[in-house]
């Protein structure tokens, strides 16, 4: 076995693996945004006395892993970035329920699909891959049919809440990791091209929902929705399949030595309270439009589209600025970007202003997600314990999601003008904060070069 020394980028990112590899597997990319940070999430096995053999690093095997995991992302973040057309329709119907209780349903599917990877990775590490897809999808689709036919507030937080959350936790982590499995020299390029299924069906699902809802109703809309889940799932499930054996050892869910680093703890404190604001705009935009008056009433499920066709963008433009300025000033950057847009917003009351809004807060909060596991390798003085702490990292964030809208629910409460102001002047906040905070991160890491160099 080959000796490993610790080496870590603040520009580049980049990192050696996690194990002894062979010549061509001497580097771990980073994944780009917490939807595939799972690539590096969790370690590779290690060599046995039957070597699988170098990456492929292309060929048709290797690219229907990417096709397959674009495919489980859309069923995963994809229905969370949906969710916003469900929060307006369930606010018109569920009359007797607040705006806060409806936001738990959407928070609670995002949550566990962060949530459940400190499970979800080491069983894929242990060689249950295919177990976990099949159950994961399973979960997904029996979630979204039961939620087409669901008629109170409880059936619908089981279901489309707890149900599908769980189906998403289970897939997602593992359905990105492999391609670490299958690419080396362009995983990078890979896993940004995989990413690209959440914001693509977070922008066609609502427009969908949007569009047959009034037609043919909730449930037959949600049961299409559904049946297109159900079609692609035949592509994940026919040809994703890992390469190497299973790994041997076990994964740590803590790293107690990140909770005597600053710099990492300023990160975790800046990205708590940046999600607890950073999905406000994605679930409450919809309603915003309608309860405002803003554009044609059918246009305003466009507004979720719009967001989720700005973070396509953002989340490629500000991971290649990263490589060349580091990438936690370019996280700076963007949480700060997203928190101006904010308070923008406090200011708009027409369509044209709205659009620009969602496509630009689109652009930057994708920034925000997409560069986190970037800086948490820039400040992992240990290979070893990077998958460890970017699992603390979704596990923070996973809270984050679940809290955060549901207490901009609870501001909004009676959809006045007063209670509208507060609830965006509350993310606007959150978002500065988080970004104080990534800027105090930074002051203690480059104090902390200066003293190496000391």
């Amino acid at each position: 076995m080959t000796a490993r020394t610790p080496v870590t980028n603040e520009k580049s990112g980049s990192v050696p693996g996690f194990r002894s590899k062979t010549p061509s597997e001497t580097t771990l990319t980073p994944a780009a945004d917490p939807e595939t940070q799972a690539a590096t999430d969790t370690a590779q096995p290690p060599p046995t006395t039957s070597a699988p053999g170098p990456v492929p690093d292309g060929g048709l095997e290797a690219w229907l892993q990417v096709l397959g995991s674009w495919v489980v992302l859309a069923h995963t973040w994809g229905l969370v970035n949906t969710f916003g057309v469900y929060q307006t329709y369930y606010e018109r119907t569920l009359h007797d329920t607040t705006p806060s209780a409806i936001s738990w349903i959407g928070s609670l599917q995002g949550a566990l699909l962060m949530m459940v990877g400190p499970i979800s990775g080491p069983l894929y590490d242990a060689g249950y891959f295919r177990e976990l897809l099949w159950a994961g999808i399973f979960l997904i689709l029996l979630g979204m049919f039961m939620t087409s036919l669901c008629t109170t507030y409880w059936q619908v937080l089981l279901a489309q809440g707890v149900c599908v959350g769980l189906g998403c936790g289970l897939t997602f982590l593992p359905s990105t990791a492999i391609l670490s499995q299958y690419f080396h020299k362009r995983r990078a390029l890979v896993i940004g091209i995989a990413a690209t299924g959440s914001p693509i069906a977070g922008m066609c699902f609502p427009i969908l929902f949007g569009h047959l809802e009034p037609k043919i109703g909730f449930g037959w809309a949600t049961r299409i929705i559904a049946f297109i889940l159900l079609g692609l799932s035949i592509i994940p499930a026919v040809t994703m399949h890992t390469r190497l054996p299973p790994s041997g050892h076990k994964r740590s869910l803590v790293d107690k030595t990140a909770l005597h680093d600053p710099a990492f703890m300023f990160v975790v404190a800046g990205s708590f309270i940046g999600f607890l604001a950073m999905y406000v705009p994605y679930f409450y935009i919809q309603l915003f439009a309608v309860n405002h008056d803003i554009g044609p009433s059918d246009f305003s499920a466009y507004f979720v589209t719009l967001l989720s066709a700005g973070s396509i963008p953002g989340r490629v433009i500000p991971n290649y600025l990263a490589d060349k300025v580091g990438a936690l000033y370019m996280q700076i950057s963007v949480a700060a970007g997203s928190a101006v847009l904010m308070f923008a917003w406090l200011g708009i009351r027409n369509m044209a202003g709205l659009v620009v809004f969602a496509i630009l807060y689109g652009l930057f909060s994708g920034g925000m997600v997409s560069i986190s596991p970037t800086v948490v390798v820039s400040l992992s003085p240990d290979l070893g314990r990077v998958g460890t702490r970017m699992g603390m990292m979704n596990f923070i964030a996973g809270i984050a999601i679940l809290v955060g809208t549901p207490i901009a629910g609870a501001i909004l409460g009676d959809y006045s003008e007063v209670a509208w102001q507060s609830m965006i002047g509350y993310g606007a906040a959150a978002l500065t904060v988080g970004s104080i905070c990534l800027t105090l991160a930074k002051i203690f890491q480059l104090k902390t070069a200066r003293n190496m160099k000391a």
